[in-house]
């Protein structure tokens, strides 16, 4: 059964603390490959894992737009209430991106010995319905205190709040059958784990998830429909699953750069068109960019590109920022729809996701200088940026944007730049421009590297050579990801990427 709910695609990373650095990363890869989730399993009792709450912070703090959530939190040992203000005050400070899954337990000799209580498995079904309600509670600023007595939890007078920027959704890890009633019966979401329930057991679990929510009032709609799954799925599964079992997010189980980068952008894309093509067979939508302006909120253009406050770090220029051209002067009459204008927002998400890779470059540099890593450290992260990958700047732009809306296609066939020259060939010389920068960059990447090798030769000359080139990088990037939101951030609302 479709539950029409809008497809979503997440990454499931592990929080390996030997490895915190690459876990940042992997999760800010996510976002920049325009992925909707990034998870994290929740094992306090896990010694070699970072904790996970700890980490959901940094990566909210650390990324801009992709959701964050616990997959899933361990409730013997997070208190609700404590959980419930943990889950609210994240998401106010990462401007409603946080979701909550939440599981009964398990491992309970490691609970135990941990400081948490040792359940039954019914015992801990109970718990945790008795968690939601105070959780809900807590939640709801039109609590006055919160109050419960029950098996496992007493709360008597708690203070609400604060309350969530937007409406956190509660998923829960479920497979037997008591479960998979709480689920149906209070949950926003089911989440289980390919690991745990194969594909041909999904139908009979969905079924007491359905029929739960019927005996409770609820829409079968009201539970999204998760799946952690494995490597390996081809797109025709995916859609098969989002078609017959309503499954309408997907979470890769992935620590590979390569897997998440295919999953985003070539499985994800496939499986939008294939779900959106069956679901358009008997009632087909006009598209937003076929409605009138009027009917779709059209308004004066209002992305604002990132300013170059023409601060330098380097007496060496890249090149010569006054014979940069420029295109077209915005119509100041011109009205854009809200998809028309989600076009230029997202470049310029996009060029921040590569500000902070920036930022962590520069970073590792400081750490090399100050004897806590070395050259081999940094040769590793340049050669894992995106910004060092092909077609990294419209290249990274179109995999994760257009992707949204021109389904399969990929940058070669519905290529950004030729499009824009060819619809306005007043752009002809910034695209030009733009294009010469960008080998330009790709230069400076090279010298950064060639300046880590020269370092650990025997007659290296140390890291001023390294730090002189990681400054001419920052001049030259950030000025001309600026220079790039000037001139394409209104093109692109007013003409599209194909």
């Amino acid at each position: 059964m479709d539950y029409g709910h809008e497809l979503q695609f997440g990454v499931f990373v592990t929080p390996d603390a030997a490895q915190a650095g690459r876990v940042l990363e992997l999760a800010q890869l996510a976002e920049l490959a325009g992925l909707d989730l990034v998870t994290f399993q929740d094992h306090p009792y896990q010694a070699r894992f970072l904790d996970t709450w700890t980490l959901l912070s940094v990566v909210a703090a650390q990324t801009s737009t992709i959701r964050v959530a616990p997959n899933v939190a361990n409730l013997p040992l997070r208190p609700p209430v404590v959980l419930a203000r943990s889950v609210a005050s994240l998401d106010r400070l990462s401007g409603g991106r946080i979701e909550l899954g939440l599981g009964a337990g398990a491992f309970w000799d490691a609970i135990a010995a941990n400081g948490g209580p040792r359940l039954t498995p019914g015992q801990s079904v109970d718990a945790l319905a008795e968690a939601i309600t105070i959780i809900r509670a807590v939640w709801d600023p039109e609590t006055r205190t919160v109050h419960h007595r029950g098996e496992h939890y007493t709360v008597d007078g708690a203070k609400p709040g604060p309350a969530p920027a937007h409406p956190v959704e509660l998923w829960l890890g479920a497979y037997k059958p008591r479960m998979l009633a709480l689920t149906g019966a209070q949950a926003d979401g089911w989440l289980p784990s390919q690991a745990y329930a194969a594909p041909e057991e999904l139908p009979a679990m969905n079924a007491r998830i359905d029929d739960a929510a019927h005996a409770a009032g609820r829409p079968l709609s009201a539970v999204r429909r998760l799946y952690n799954i494995t490597p390996g799925a081809g797109p025709e599964q995916l859609a098969a699953l989002a078609l017959e079992q309503g499954i309408s997010t997907f979470i890769l189980s992935a620590d590979d750069e390569d897997a998440i980068r295919r999953f985003a952008t070539e499985i994800a894309p496939a499986v939008r068109e294939l779900v959106e093509t069956e679901r358009g067979r008997d009632e087909r939508a006009p598209a937003a960019a076929e409605r009138p302006p009027e009917l779709a909120g059209a308004g004066a253009f209002a992305v604002v590109p990132t300013a170059d406050d023409g601060a330098r770090l380097s007496d060496e220029r890249a090149w010569d920022d006054a014979t940069r051209p420029a295109g077209p002067a915005p119509d100041p009459a011109a009205r854009y729809t809200p998809d028309q204008q989600a076009a230029g927002r997202h470049l310029i998400d996009v060029h921040d996701a590569l500000r902070a890779e920036l930022d962590r470059l520069r970073e590792l540099i400081g750490q090399v200088e100050r004897g806590e890593a070395g050259a081999g450290d940094v040769r590793q992260y340049l050669n894992r940026m995106t910004i060092r990958q092909n077609q990294w700047t419209l290249g990274v732009y179109c995999a994760s944007y257009c992707r949204i809306v021109a389904g399969h296609h990929t940058l070669e066939d519905r290529s950004v730049f030729p499009h824009l020259r060819r619809r306005d060939p007043r752009l002809a010389a910034v695209i030009g421009r733009l294009e010469e920068e960008h080998d330009v960059i790709t230069g400076l990447l090279e010298r950064i590297d060639g300046a880590l090798v020269a370092m650990v030769a025997p007659d290296g000359d140390g890291l001023a050579q390294v730090r002189a080139a990681v400054d001419l990088l920052s001049d030259a990037l950030l000025s001309h990801l600026s220079y790039e939101e000037r001139e394409l951030v209104e093109p692109l609302a007013r003409l599209g990427f194909y």
